[in-house]
């Protein structure tokens, strides 16, 4: 189950089922010629900034209990440096996670901050009172915000998400009869800490679950063409999971489009220093363009909770039976504590690899299913990879609009090298901000 709230006029809070959502289609696009300069970038931000609450005064290897929230002096001062340096990017979109919402002083100081440089701001706490929440802002001469959501997983975590449906205020010195819709989807989302292996399904889910909020509404809505960023700390490298099942779904890391990084390119980059001393690249601002390839949804997830339990298969030997396979589900929690699949779900996923139906697989032909079905778009060069995140292919139908990644830069600069450097102190994270170049496209 997935909360809904839709908070504007009047938040009211209601609880609805997603369904598992359909198949996509690739959409056929064609970009306009965009020489005159008529319509301006845009940009998007996305910063962790580590919630007071949180903070540990003593550094990340000590067990101490004094966190910053203590000490009003410092949460104040370090957040009044976060604003100046979020301002001083001037984003479009400011999206922000670990927001200390439960403090009335810092939501009062960020929003009034954010309102007087022209920003209109949406917070969402995390349910059951963990203190921390989300934070959107967008600014009013770049977008006009159609519709707000707040999606509530209720899930071990207590995760939330942010949607915002926005319309690019802009003009059109050329071309001017022709109808362009200017709609976008923005979601903000702070994922799952990974604590042992049994959350990455969890964190799957997460994922999942937004996923089918995003079909459902675009269903509601009717918007068959357009384009969507979802901004976050996702707690996952371009290792796991997640990122493979982002990228079945036609969705690119702005970030290594615009440094021409591969799906293989792991280490090039880093965002965050986590409570462990651990470096990783965890923070992305993702984009699906209309014209991008996009697997059927729940096929892609079902392959990707299937290649995450890979390993557990592989320990019952060289064949795997029905009721082996079903075990496997429910020890991991996947049927049962963390809800991620139904038993019917796990026997249409066996059906799905059970080719010849005698009821047992072979492990290595399983193995090689998952190879070969290669649920993200791995194989595809950096530069192919650029043109379907940015670009489209010849159509004459109707208009609408998409994003060119022109840049995306990490600060501080070190982590873009893969250093975390010590004297940074505004947070456990990076803070990333991609330019986009909003192109016209043509659908069918």
């Amino acid at each position: 189950m997935v909360g809904e709230r839709e908070t504007s006029p009047n938040p009211i809070q209601v609880t609805i089922e997603v369904g598992s959502g359909g198949g996509g289609t690739t959409e056929s696009m064609d970009v306009l010629d965009q020489n005159s300069n008529c319509i301006e970038d845009v940009s998007c931000t996305t910063f962790n900034i580590l919630a007071p609450i949180y903070k540990r005064l003593n550094g990340v290897s000590c067990e101490s209990e004094l966190r910053e929230s203590e000490f009003r002096e410092y949460w104040l001062n370090r957040n009044e440096c976060i604003l100046e340096s979020l301002l001083h990017r001037k984003s479009s979109i400011i999206c922000i996670q670990e927001f200390w919402v439960g403090n009335e002083e810092l939501v009062g100081m960020y929003e009034w901050r954010l309102s007087d440089a022209g920003y209109a701001t949406y917070k969402l706490a995390r349910t059951n009172n963990r203190g921390d929440g989300l934070l959107i802002a967008v600014h009013q001469k770049d977008f006009q915000v159609r519709n707000y959501r707040e999606l509530l997983f209720n899930d071990f975590g207590d995760r939330v998400a942010q949607l915002l449906h926005v319309e690019l205020i802009m003009n059109f010195t050329q071309n001017k009869t022709v109808n362009i819709e200017k709609e976008a989807l923005v979601v903000n989302t702070h994922l799952l800490f990974p604590h042992d292996s049994s959350l990455c399904f969890t964190r799957l889910q997460q994922v999942y679950k937004i996923l089918q909020y995003i079909e459902s509404y675009c269903d509601e809505y009717h918007l068959q063409h357009v384009p969507i960023i979802l901004c976050g700390d996702w707690n996952g490298s371009k290792r796991g999971h997640v990122y493979k099942f982002l990228r079945s779904q036609g969705f690119v890391s702005s970030y290594d489009i615009a440094h021409h990084y591969t799906d293989e390119d792991a280490q090039k980059w880093i965002s965050h220093r986590n409570h462990r001393g651990n470096i990783c690249g965890v923070d992305f601002v993702w984009l699906y363009n209309p014209n991008n390839h996009r697997r059927p949804l729940k096929e892609s997830f079902m392959e990707a909770v299937l290649g995450n339990i890979k390993n557990h298969l592989h320990d019952l030997g060289s064949y795997i039976t029905y009721s082996q396979f079903l075990q496997t589900f429910s020890q991991l929690g996947i049927t049962s504590h963390f809800n991620v699949l139904s038993t019917e779900e796990v026997k249409e996923l066996w059906d799905q690899v059970d080719t010849d139906e005698d009821g047992v697989i072979e492990f290595s032909l399983l193995n090689s299913a998952l190879n070969s079905q290669a649920f993200s778009q791995q194989k595809e060069s950096s530069d192919e990879s650029e043109q379907r995140g940015t670009e489209g292919i010849m159509s004459n139908t109707s208009t609408t609009l998409g994003f060119k990644i022109k840049n995306a830069v990490l600060f501080p600069p070190e982590v873009e090298k893969g250093l975390w450097p010590e004297n940074y102190s505004l947070s456990d994270h990076a803070h990333l901000t991609v330019e986009f170049s909003p192109v016209t496209m043509q659908c069918c």
